[in-house]
């Protein structure tokens, strides 16, 4: 089954669209190529639950002060859920929180990494995290780019609440009418959270499951021997064998769909087949920057270039951890893989 789109157009930007009985598209626009993200809004009893907040900006915090003033009906916000970590997601959850008194939920391990990224904002760059990019074939200009960079999390999200209501995979909550199952996934982000409703057969994906992009997988200097792509690999074929065939799946970015199953498959498909390009390369040695070409179709650039060093090494330490390629590191802190 090939994807399918039930909506021709997505709702316009802060203004939000019915995509089932008690479940609400609203779209906010993103100040980068990925222009947008999707959040939704559930018919909670007397009042409302939202999942997934967007950017720390001033621009987004009017865009949602109109929806509470002028859409949700004077009905309270009883709940923020927030899918995982990332700034477009978690953004504006401590600003809604604190303005609607809604309580505040997320997977424990997103959480805690949270207020760990958000407490790096504006502190040096460890060095550690420098020798980690060294190796990965960075030159001093990339270096310093990167000591810039650093710790900037905090500038998009704002400060997140003291208190949160815990979510975990298999957890149930009745939300209004309906009963949602948390179904969390890994290799994106630690323990990202979708919610499945059985009876209307809706699939909340946050970036779990997009239908147009595959969701970056990148190995961050906190965790540089972690394996993120084979726990995104497993998290797909778990997806598989728990949806339906016919859920409308509800992303955060793109538009709603139906074909979770197709294009499952094809996400699985797309990195084994890059797995196998990557092997092949590695007939000779190569750094992670080196393969860029081999992981990614578009351009690699300034804005673009420590994700991609991170996607390439998550695709190199899979291919470590199943004992084909191996490495080493040379006298300038380099590391270099080729194959076993």
């Amino acid at each position: 089954m090939e994807l399918h789109y039930p909506f021709d157009e997505p709702p316009q930007l802060g203004r939000p669209m019915r995509v089932a009985a008690g479940i609400y598209w609203l779209r906010i626009p993103l100040p980068m190529v990925l222009d947008h993200i999707n959040l939704w809004l559930l018919e909670d009893g007397d009042g409302w639950t939202i999942v997934d907040t967007g950017l720390a900006l001033a621009e987004t915090r009017e865009l949602w002060q109109q929806v509470l003033d002028e859409w949700m009906n004077g009905l309270p916000v009883k709940r923020v859920i927030v899918t995982h970590l990332h700034p477009d997601h978690l953004g504006l959850a401590g600003w809604l929180v604190e303005k609607t008194g809604a309580r505040f939920y997320m997977s424990q391990t997103e959480y805690t990494m949270g207020c760990k990224l958000r407490a790096d904002t504006g502190q040096s760059a460890p060095q550690g995290a420098v020798e980690f990019y060294r190796a990965a074939g960075f030159c001093d200009a990339d270096l310093d780019r990167f000591r810039r960079m650093y710790g900037r999390f905090g500038k998009m999200v704002a400060p997140l609440p003291d208190d949160y209501t815990r979510l975990a995979d298999t957890d149930t909550l009745r939300i209004g009418e309906f009963s949602w199952e948390i179904v969390t996934g890994s290799g994106h982000s630690p323990e990202h959270v979708c919610l499945y409703n059985p009876e209307l057969e809706l699939f909340i994906s946050g970036d779990q499951l997009l239908p147009r992009i595959s969701s970056v997988i990148t190995v961050w200097p906190t965790e540089p021997d972690a394996n993120p792509l084979r726990n995104w690999l497993d998290s797909c074929k778990k997806l598989s064998d728990f949806l339906p065939g016919q859920v409308l799946v509800l992303p955060s970015h793109g538009q709603p769909f139906h074909g979770a199953h197709h294009r499952l498959a094809a996400l699985i498909d797309g990195h084994e087949q890059v797995l196998g390009k990557l092997l092949e390369a590695c007939s000779t040695p190569q750094r992670a920057i080196d393969v860029f070409d081999v992981l990614f179709k578009g351009k690699v650039d300034e804005g673009n270039y420590m994700m991609a060093c991170g996607e390439s090494i998550a695709h190199l330490n899979y291919l470590m951890n199943q004992s084909v390629i191996s490495t080493e590191m040379d006298p300038q802190g380099v590391r270099w893989y080729r194959q076993a």
